[in-house]
């Protein structure tokens, strides 16, 4: 779970963010919205997934209603497993690219431009020429043994080589989305090499990937501790760390909105919640493993883990401030940029930069992979209990089933226009749709399952608990949760505007592309809903009602954990549950 919860937003997300939002004051909203909403979500998911041992979609037996939250979450996270793995083959790209004497990235070698300079460029200013103060254009100082004046001096827009190098080599980047152009062919063979790697760990289940994953999950930080340690001994480091949480923090960036929404946002996706993933790895503990300590344990770790990443970040970008001349803010950037710009540009400008890069590199690909192993097993979970004897018997063309199709439906985003398709998917399907499927989820366990009904079920798990210490959960659980969940989605929904890759803003058809792929995200939340109402007996009330009780096999899976509680419980290799019959690819079909 650990490897699963800590991916790539904890290192080219979180420190930008803490260093945007008031430096060290951020970690106050941050840490309040752990303890307020994504540590009361994890624990009910991992709770969940392990009192029932289902995956995300069959584990709705206990609310068959909202089987569509279920439904939801595995198409989500198809999508994400689509543009995911793209983001590791360009990981990949620049890891066998660091095999090299010189870093490609290093200078501005034949693929560079006019506008490609490691250092700024001077314009024009102002000189003093016979007693008298004049503004020329640069040339005509230095070829007449002027000096300019400080602070009168106008930069030319000018790119680091490494800037270059990401859009004109890596990408191949084209004009816009409009413009698909060629496969980039060296990024499929990436693409098809991640896949290959996901797919050989995958292949006996949870059983070759929990082997897999220990080394995947920890390995990580043992290079995010090299290069620390590597960035406080660079000149210029305090200067970046001061940039991220020392001296530049900012207490009155708290009384904005935009920061405590940032601060939700990005713990709710930093976890994982409401993907699907928690549920379905959760699905294979013992019935009696302790959850509770589990859920604080990844939880802590995560925010830990970016706190940390933050240090070795900005010491790095705080030495390439100082080498190139520039304020720290110019050098800082997130997401793509961070991980494939900035950091690389900083990493060219040390000694033995080839070691520091491929470091760096290989803990982009190890944090990607195992967050992708979990995404994959939650696909496969979920094969597994709508067809638990195929899947028995197929298990390993099935798994090599899923990734083969997933590495076709990604070959879009290694086109020259890719990057704009995987920046519309992370706009869309890992924002709105997550929010609405947790919304509903605490909604529906809480407020219609019953919440102490289901303290009641976790209560089985680790054992009886006093009132004391249930009293935060089901303050979290019952209001504040929900309500801080609603405020996010309505906040995002309110300030929403049409995505864009830089400057570059996107067709409007590629805006309505976005909104089908959330749409389509989301519709069989209310397909699941009406179809199990039609499928119902009685008048509109009864079948509502009887859709909103647990299905007749709902409970532990295993009847020695039942108990008197569950002793009705119907054996479900006796009488099967029908599930909702859906599209195969995205969602699967019933049994």
């Amino acid at each position: 779970m650990v490897g699963y919860a800590v991916g790539l937003g904890n290192v080219w997300r979180f420190p930008y963010l803490t260093y945007q939002n008031g430096g060290g004051a951020f970690l106050i909203p941050y840490t309040l919205m752990l303890a307020l909403a994504g540590l009361p979500l994890f624990f009910m998911e991992c709770s969940l997934g392990q009192f029932a041992s289902l995956g995300p979609i069959s584990v709705w037996r206990i609310l068959p209603l909202f089987q569509g939250v279920g439904i939801t979450m595995v198409i989500i996270s198809t999508f994400v497993a689509i543009y995911y793995n793209v983001i590791i083959a360009y990981a990949l790209y620049y890891l066998f690219a660091s095999f090299q004497k010189v870093l490609p990235w290093s200078d501005c070698f034949s693929w560079a431009d006019e506008f490609c300079s490691k250092t700024r460029l001077v314009s024009d200013c102002n000189a003093t020429l016979d007693g008298e103060i004049i503004h020329a254009n640069y040339s005509f100082i230095t070829s007449n043994n002027l000096t300019c004046i400080n602070g009168t001096m106008n930069y030319k827009p000018v790119q680091f080589p490494s800037e270059q190098y990401w859009n004109k080599v890596a990408l191949q980047r084209s004009s816009g989305l409009d413009e698909t152009g060629n496969i980039v062919w060296y990024l499929a063979l990436c693409l098809l090499l991640s896949w290959m790697i996901v797919g050989a760990a995958l292949f006996k289940g949870i059983k070759s990937s929990g082997k897999v994953v220990y080394f995947t999950a920890l390995f990580p930080y043992v290079i995010l501790l090299i290069l620390l340690v590597r960035g406080a001994t660079l000149e210029g480091a305090l200067d970046g760390i001061e940039y991220y949480i020392g001296r530049q923090s900012n207490i009155t960036k708290l009384m904005e909105a935009e920061v405590w929404k940032d601060a939700a946002t990005q713990i709710f996706y930093s976890l994982s919640v409401a993907w699907g993933g928690l549920v379905a790895l959760s699905s294979y503990n013992k019935f009696h493993n302790n959850c509770y300590s589990d859920a604080i344990l990844v939880c802590v770790t995560n925010c830990v883990t970016s706190v940390f990443a933050g240090f070795a970040i900005f010491s790095i970008l705080g030495h390439m401030a100082f080498v190139s001349e520039r304020p720290v803010s110019e050098v800082v950037d997130s997401g793509f940029d961070l991980a494939f710009v900035a950091y690389p540009e900083a990493l060219s400008r040390l000694p033995v930069s080839p070691l520091w890069s491929f470091l760096f590199f290989f803990m982009l690909l190890l944090l990607g992979l195992d967050s992708q192993f979990a995404t994959i097993e939650t696909l496969t979970t979920t094969i597994q209990d709508i067809y638990p004897k195929v899947m028995k018997k197929l298990r390993i063309p099935i798994t090599l089933g899923v990734c083969i199709l997933l590495f076709f439906l990604g070959l879009i985003c290694v086109t020259q226009a890719g990057i704009y398709w995987v920046n519309l998917i992370d706009h869309f399907c890992a924002g709105w749709g997550i929010l609405i499927a947790a919304v509903l989820e605490i909604i529906g366990i809480i407020y219609i399952y019953g919440g102490n009904r289901f303290i009641e079920d976790i209560e089985m798990m680790i054992g009886k608990k006093s009132r004391l210490f249930w009293l935060w959960w089901r303050m979290c659980w019952f209001f504040i949760t929900p309500v801080l969940l609603m405020a996010i989605l309505v906040w995002s929904l309110v300030t929403f505007s049409p995505p864009t890759y830089g400057s570059v803003l996107y067709p409007a058809w590629g805006t309505a592309v976005g909104w089908c792929m959330i749409i389509f995200c989301v519709i069989w939340i209310p397909i699941a809903a009406i179809l199990k109402i039609v499928k119902a007996e009685g008048n509109l009330c009864q079948r509502i009602v009887s859709c909103c009780r647990p299905a007749a096999n709902w409970g532990p899976y295993l009847e020695c954990n039942r108990g008197e509680r569950y002793s009705h419980v119907v054996d479900s290799k006796k009488e099967k549950e029908h599930e909702i019959p859906t599209v195969s690819g995205f969602v699967y079909a019933q049994q």
